[in-house]
């Protein structure tokens, strides 16, 4: 999900950054450039940092700018298909919810929630499970699993499904009361009826 990848780039400074020191120049251009940004190969691309190995320090006829070639470090988030992750909902809707995945969010359909029918209560506000009555709201901690991933030039168009279908998936309550349903077994005591023989008095 999260990696670290180092990266190369030919970086363009402005005249009026000329006096500050040449690394801490070439990190604030690459962080404008990069951070925030969808690389549909490798991820959203969370921070730069690390910059190192600037070298170069050449002009363009007609331009007054220098331009370096700088090796820096980028933190990246990458979401992985089959991959189980901790989120949080940040909306119910009709037809699921959205959860939150590091920087971008997902959506876990209504067949997608639990092994049960689930529909929106909407005097609540939340999912409710027709059988289980398990609830989902917004702002609940849930374990799910990515299903499907379809990166996009920008992190709002990109488009990741979701599922907590799966045991042990879902909010951490629900795997409890299935582990506490299967602990419990009601014992029913069987009478053994003794049959009472009379004695025989003797004459």
């Amino acid at each position: 999900m999260y990696r670290l990848y180092t990266l190369t780039d030919s970086v363009r400074v402005p005249p009026d950054m000329f006096s500050m020191r040449r690394e801490d120049a070439v990190l604030q251009i690459l962080r404008e450039k990069y951070e925030r940004k969808m690389d549909t190969e490798l991820g959203v691309i969370l921070s730069i940092q690390n910059v190192r190995d600037v070298a170069g320090g050449y002009v363009v006829p007609g331009d007054a700018a220098a331009y370096y070639d700088a090796t820096f470090e980028a933190l990246l988030f990458y979401p992985e298909v089959n991959e189980v992750v901790e989120c949080e909902a940040t909306e119910v809707v009709e037809f699921g919810a959205f959860l939150s995945i590091g920087p971008m969010e997902g959506l876990v359909h209504l067949s997608q929630v639990t092994d049960d029918v689930v529909r929106l209560d909407r005097k609540t506000g939340q999912l409710v499970g027709k059988h289980t009555k398990r609830t989902l709201k917004k702002g609940d901690v849930v374990k799910a699993r990515i299903i499907t991933v379809s990166l996009k030039p920008t992190i709002l168009e990109t488009k990741v499904g979701l599922s907590m279908r799966t045991p042990g998936l879902g909010k951490e309550e629900w795997s409890r009361k299935v582990k506490g349903a299967k602990g419990k077994s009601t014992a029913k005591g069987k009478s053994k009826g003794k049959s009472k023989k009379g004695s025989k008095s003797k004459k």
